[in-house]
């Protein structure tokens, strides 16, 4: 997969990018990375990016023109697939394990990074996905693309070192992943539970299942919403209504 990001701030990527299961999957060929300065494709000795907003208000406006000129020449240099490009903001599709995996599969991703009061809304023309990490501001688009970078590129195959990571993870079924424990055994009287600890693979994936069902019906009763439910499911957690928990 490659993924360019398109800022006015591209050193902002440099540790993220270069550390952890980020740095690995470019090692192995799995993903490659190129930040975009925007200021690039500006035409004045200022390198200006932003202009203050027609009809007044606080705050400048990134200008659509160097967005448009950047983009042009993005899709033109590469692959020759073009990217499928995301802009992050508020009013977008909120973000979710569901949608990691939908840009997954995507060959090539280009987020187009905002900053000040937004972006010229002419430019979001541009959009094949328009996503938002939640109800809330941030400073700017860099930080966000960075977390659904994250996400998208953790679920491509090889990243992750244990073959099914990303399976088991929270969310990969609809659920709160079950509780995990490592050595020691017994820390300051605080033990492991001993299912984990008797070998029987049956009685551990059940104990697993049950474990994130209660989780999830406790701390996220919404998700089970919309979840593959089995009657065994259903049983435990009707069991759990039953007893008051």
């Amino acid at each position: 997969m490659l993924v360019e990001t398109l800022s006015t701030f591209p050193g902002m990527y440099e540790s993220v990018m270069g550390a952890s299961m980020m740095r690995i999957a470019q090692e192995k060929g799995i993903l490659a990375f190129k930040a975009h300065d925007l200021r690039d494709w500006t035409h004045d000795r200022h390198r200006t990016t932003d202009d203050e907003p027609y009809g007044g208000g606080a705050g400048l406006v990134m200008k659509c023109e160097p967005i448009y000129e950047a983009y042009e020449a993005i899709c033109a240099q590469g692959p020759a697939v073009k990217p499928h490009t995301v802009f992050l903001a508020p009013e977008g599709r909120r973000f979710d394990d569901a949608f990691a995996c939908e840009l997954a599969r995507q060959e090539r991703l280009l987020f187009v990074c905002g900053h000040y009061e937004g972006i010229d809304a002419r430019a979001y023309e541009l959009a094949d996905s328009v996503v938002s990490l939640g109800d809330y501001v941030l400073t700017s688009g860099e930080l966000a693309s960075m977390v659904v970078i994250d996400a998208v590129v953790r679920k491509l195959p090889g990243v992750l070192g244990a073959p099914d990571g990303a399976v088991t993870e929270s969310f990969a079924d609809g659920l709160l992943e079950y509780p995990q424990y490592t050595r020691p055994a017994n820390f300051r009287g605080r033990e492991v539970p001993a299912i984990l600890l008797s070998g029987n693979h049956a009685a551990i994936a059940r104990w697993r299942r049950e474990r994130s069902l209660e989780r999830t019906a406790r701390l996220r009763p919404d998700l089970l919403e919309g979840c593959a439910l089995s009657d065994e499911d259903r049983a435990f957690l009707a069991a759990l209504e039953a007893e008051g928990k």
